[in-house]
């Protein structure tokens, strides 16, 4: 069992707290995905787990086994690194072997472990080349398989495809995916790229000032963010947000005047609020239906993209608003744009940014 538990974590830099109480609980061969912006400490918590890091307070155990005192190489991880980090002079074969002579292995314990990983990484007929002469995401390839050769309970990758150009970055995506289903290990990954998280998370840390503001399914932060920050950081583009005020309506609904004076009302789904509460109305780019009847607003920019076009525009109240249409949908810079709005996928913020309501299209 490779079960990953952190008990009241914190990490201080002198006078400076980094991690300020992290509670978390990773299953065993899950895929964790830590998110957030740069300097949000999701690095420092990766490090603190593979013992790179000490530990200000709080604790930490890997399979039910407290790692106060364990050493990184005895505490059963392997870590992928953001740069390469492999030796030029020595071959592929001897990159990912490396660690495994180091520690005292035999040959004949380290010969059926490299080809494994080779055939795992399609690396077979590459392992006699050196670095200098991969590419960019072989290289990466070659970094995984000295972390898979090692046989560890828990993986930790700290942002491993940001040196990756966009289709390497895809491909890799994939490839990582596959080698969890394969091995069933847990994975723990740092990445700031919420694409990347929704695509690979079985769970995701959404991380932000040293403290975790949501854990859920990708799914689920992205159609229930608890608050402002989580909203805005899933999806891509990021949930439109316009200020305005709610006051309750009968039957249990809410009224909701936007700041450029566009009513309209919601289920209330029990949410308790006072009349001329200030909100803020969230709504995904992809639930605005241009050309319907709703908020009037001045496109500024168009990217046709092919498959769907994202129009930005501003509100007479300047908010500013993305609407993803279809493919063949245009729009001129300067020209007046209507856009619908469907109650069924809005969601209600409060004035501390904390969720009342969220947009719900299954009901």
């Amino acid at each position: 069992m490779a079960e990953v538990t952190l008990r009241a974590i914190t990490k201080s830099f002198g006078d400076v707290k980094i991690i300020k109480g992290v509670d978390l609980q990773i299953a065993d061969g899950e895929f964790c995905v830590f998110v957030g912006p740069s300097g949000c400490g999701k690095s420092t918590l990766l490090r603190m787990i593979a013992g790179l890091e000490d530990i200000t307070s709080g604790s930490l155990s890997i399979g039910g086994k407290e790692m106060a005192d364990v050493e990184p190489a005895d505490r059963g991880v392997a870590m992928v690194f953001q740069s390469y980090a492999l030796y030029p002079h020595m071959t592929v074969k001897d990159n990912i072997s490396f660690g495994l002579r180091m520690t005292g292995h035999k040959q004949a314990d380290i010969a059926p472990r490299l080809t494994r990983a080779a055939e795992m990484l399609q690396l077979t007929h590459l392992l006699d080349r050196k670095p200098s002469q991969l590419s960019g995401g072989q290289r990466q390839r070659v970094a995984i398989g000295r972390a898979i050769v090692r046989e560890p309970g828990v993986f930790l990758f700290d942002e491993p495809l940001s040196n990756l150009d966009a289709a390497l970055r895809v491909q890799m995506r994939t490839e990582i995916g596959k080698l969890h289903a394969d091995l069933g290990a847990t994975m723990i990954y740092v990445t700031h790229d919420q694409v990347e998280a929704m695509t690979m998370a079985d769970k995701i840390v959404v991380l932000n000032g040293g403290v975790i503001e949501q854990v859920g399914s990708p799914l689920e932060l992205y159609h229930r963010p608890r608050n402002l920050f989580v909203a805005g950081f899933i999806g891509s583009p990021k949930m439109n947000f316009i200020p305005g005020t709610a006051a309750p309506a009968a039957d249990g609904k809410i009224a909701v005047t936007l700041k450029d004076g566009t009513q309209l009302t919601l289920d209330g789904r029990g949410a308790k609020l006072s009349s001329g509460q200030p909100v803020t109305l969230g709504i995904r780019p992809e639930h605005l239906a241009p050309g319907q009847d709703g908020l009037k607003a001045t496109v500024k920019l168009a990217e046709y993209l092919g498959s769907e076009t994202m129009f930005y525009a501003a509100l007479a109240d300047g908010s500013e608003i993305a609407v993803k249409a279809d493919g063949l949908a245009k729009a001129a810079i300067g020209s007046a744009l209507s856009i619908g709005l469907n109650p069924a996928a809005c969601h209600l913020f409060n004035a501390d940014g904390v969720a009342i309501i969220h947009g719900d299209l299954t009901r």
